[in-house]
């Protein structure tokens, strides 16, 4: 699955709000990130057979978070249905790859998806934009 940060500025920005969001709902310390959304995929068992939701922060996918689950639910307040997407805390930093804005989420074939980032690669240093630029002209 693929899904925009919206209003994140950076990864580090991502791991603040994700804990707080955590906190405000009284997580456990070991519980998953959730991530809300109003529809649930179709293809659950697919998706959490090794599955990934990746963020794309300011117009370049920069990280993935492991799946874990999905829970439907109905809002007490208005009565919509949601879907709550459970995924793990770590943020898996992969190369910076462009991608064009959406609404919600979308599913994300896994030979489109950008590889992971070992540690000491040089892209997890370099800002992401100039990585996406570097990337878009070929020299990456």
């Amino acid at each position: 699955m693929i899904k925009l940060a919206v209003g994140v500025d950076d990864l580090d920005h991502m791991k603040r709000l994700q804990a707080a969001r955590r906190k405000q709902r009284g997580q456990g310390p070991r519980s998953p990130h959730w991530v809300y959304t109003r529809n649930t995929p179709r293809r659950t068992e697919e998706l959490l057979a090794g599955g990934s939701l990746y963020w794309v922060v300011r117009g370049v996918i920069r990280c993935r978070q492991e799946l874990v689950g999905f829970e439907e639910d109905v809002n007490a307040e208005d009565g919509r249905k949601y879907c709550r997407i459970q995924v793990k805390r770590t943020l898996i930093k992969t190369a910076p790859q462009t991608c064009k804005a959406f609404q919600g989420w979308r599913y994300f074939e896994a030979d489109r998806a950008p590889p992971d980032l070992s540690k000491g690669d040089t892209l997890a240093d370099m800002p992401p934009e100039m990585a996406a630029e570097l990337k878009r002209l070929g020299l990456l």
